[in-house]
């Protein structure tokens, strides 16, 4: 049986013709995506700024401003209400009232009682309260964390490779974190901790796409010493091209079923995954590999000066080492 093949084995793409139009393009969106973020802001959910949520699911379609009136009426701070499954579900967010996890639990009974007696029916599948202090401590601790992450896997590319390598990796994280941001900035979604785990997942698998790339690059640029730097690069994205499209595409095809028919509690970190995915295997072919260019990276940049022997020029070239083995 034959296996189907998604990339032919001779593919031969010029990426390279078209870097300093992609890189262009990247920093534009790049920074577009910066200052969306800085505009608009990020809808940070209540493990961010704190507050009570509740999801409430109906028997029958409820209006929002009738919704949202009738817990104004309440006197418990300015609701914020979001229909998740068309208008039958809602996830309603309030303030912290002044006062201990006590006051809390009395406004939450309140505003469940309130909704109960005007909509016979209606049922709470989730209850959540978090504190001023702990949401601060989540938002810290989640902004941390992506940020050693990223330099940590700046620092170990730097010391496996080279330090263009290193610079190469960091901006290409860079890229799809920000543009995943610039996203739920222009969406407004929900940013939560399940975001900030999608966004740690985008990272993981970036480096991941990335590294396949780089370690063929090393290993051709060991290989084709007298070949110039932008077809060797070409000839490495070719090499790895099944692999990225096959891997690339198969997640692609899982998220977007979960996305079309998951839960509504994860839309926005399988919306995240989704999109940094994408955003990612276009960044580990168009950011990764011409940024070495732009750094100088050069076919002979990491070979020792006082090496001998003459290596073969490319793929099909036909010359000899110095001790007249063909290579």
């Amino acid at each position: 049986m034959r296996l189907l093949k998604l990339v032919p084995d001779n593919t031969n793409i010029d990426f390279m013709r078209w870097r300093k139009l992609a890189l262009a393009l990247s920093l534009l969106v790049t920074l577009a995506s910066i200052a969306l973020v800085a505009v608009r802001g990020l809808n940070l959910g209540v493990d961010f700024v704190g507050g009570q949520q509740m999801r409430v699911s109906f028997a029958q379609a409820v209006p929002v401003d009738d919704l949202r009136a009738r817990i104004s009426r309440l006197g418990v701070g300015e609701a914020t209400i979001q229909q998740l499954d068309g208008a039958r579900q809602v996830n309603i967010r309030l303030p912290l009232p002044p006062g201990d996890e006590e006051a809390a639990s009395r406004v939450a009974s309140q505003v469940q009682g309130a909704i109960r007696a005007g909509y016979p029916g209606a049922q709470f599948d989730a209850v959540e309260t978090v504190s001023g202090k702990v949401s601060e401590e989540l938002y810290r601790t989640g902004a941390l964390a992506l940020a050693l992450a990223m330099l940590g896997i700046a620092v170990y590319v730097w010391f496996r490779f080279e330090w263009q390598f290193g610079v190469g990796a960091l901006a290409t994280l860079a890229h799809d974190v920000a543009v995943t941001l610039g996203f739920f900035a222009l969406t407004q979604l929900e940013f939560n901790l399940n975001v900030v785990a999608a966004l740690l997942t985008i990272v993981g698998y970036s480096l991941n796409d990335t590294i396949v790339i780089y370690d063929r690059i090393r290993e051709n640029l060991r290989r084709y010493r007298r070949m110039a730097i932008v077809p060797l690069l070409n000839l490495s994205l070719n090499e790895t091209l099944s692999r990225t499209i096959v891997t690339s595409l198969s997640m692609m095809l899982a998220l977007s079923a979960l996305l079309l028919i998951g839960p509504d509690t994860i839309f926005g970190l399988t919306a995240a995954i989704l999109l940094g995915i994408f955003v990612g295997t276009y960044s580990s072919i168009y950011i990764s590999a011409p940024i070495l260019v732009a750094l100088g990276v050069s076919s002979d940049s990491f070979v020792p000066k006082t090496q001998p022997g003459a290596e073969r020029v490319g793929p099909a070239g036909a010359a000899d080492d110095a001790s007249g083995a063909r290579v």
